[in-house]
């Protein structure tokens, strides 16, 4: 994106420093640095406002407080910001996730997801098969009014939420 839109700036956080490393040393490789900077923060006190478009890329699921980032998300946001969550494609009933795909998200979320949110406050563990239900409620309990799926694929959904 940075290369694409080099008028416009972007700041990438994580809570793990490896990954922030790495990502710096990319944004030099790609020279991009100069729009793209990253730093070490987690989902609820990454710094900033008036943000015009904010991410999560395959990630809330695994969060303990999903509705707690969303929040801070939901303050961060110009008044016609964007929040953009890309997630695992899953359906609401367990047997229309079994599928060669969803066996696989299945296993993931067993053995990564739930741990991973189990293990940080609120525990909230939606998992990599969280319905589009169990996800529309995590925005709306954010203060998102406005939420629509804009693309799904075998793999994964796309939401859109604006305040």
């Amino acid at each position: 994106m940075a290369k694409s839109y080099p008028k416009s700036q972007f700041i990438g956080f994580d809570y793990h420093l490896e990954s922030i490393e790495w990502a710096r040393n990319d944004a030099v490789t790609e020279r991009v640095s100069q729009n793209a900077d990253f730093e070490v923060a987690t989902a609820k006190e990454f710094r900033g406002k008036d943000y015009d478009l904010v991410t999560f890329f395959d990630c809330l699921h695994d969060m303990g407080d999903p509705v707690g980032a969303a929040k801070h998300v939901r303050e961060v946001l110009k008044p016609d910001g964007t929040f953009m969550v890309v997630e695992p494609f899953a359906q609401d009933r367990v047997e229309h996730n079994l599928t060669p795909v969803g066996r696989v998200f299945y296993n993931a979320s067993f053995l990564v997801c739930v741990p991973a949110s189990l293990s940080q406050e609120v525990k909230l563990g939606l998992g990599a098969q969280a319905s589009d239900a169990d996800l529309l409620n995590v925005f709306r309990s954010a203060g998102f009014r406005h939420v629509r799926k804009s693309i799904e694929t075998p793999f994964n959904r796309v939401f859109e939420a604006r305040p």
